[in-house]
């Protein structure tokens, strides 16, 4: 039971944190509640699965973190990202009084 518990905080955690990447971009609920769902299954498994297989925690720990960073990859490598970036180009410039000179004076 504990087991399958580990598996699906674990899967909901990364499934979560993909979500708060992809659709719902920013720190949010999301984001919390995938980091809590993931620090809840590594706990599990140290906790309760450590009295079945004393690495259980170990590799809950390790599939976290690598399937995090899986989901973090493939975030980077794919168009969302190239979406959600600016594009648009700033063109102007200032005209800074020189000394003695008042604003009013400036040309327009």
């Amino acid at each position: 039971m504990y087991l399958t518990f580990t598996i699906i905080l674990l899967l909901l955690g990364v499934a979560l944190l993909f979500a708060e990447m992809f659709v719902l971009p920013g720190f949010g609920v999301a984001g919390v509640f995938g980091f809590l769902s993931l620090a809840g299954s590594v706990a599990i498994a140290y906790w309760k699965l450590n009295l079945l297989w004393p690495w259980a925690g170990h590799v809950t720990l390790g599939a976290s973190i690598l399937l995090t960073i899986i989901a973090i990859v493939v975030f980077a490598k794919s168009k969302v990202v190239d979406k959600m970036a600016l594009e648009t180009k700033v063109e102007g410039s200032v005209e800074m009084p020189s000394a003695g000179k008042r604003m009013e004076d400036m040309k327009k």
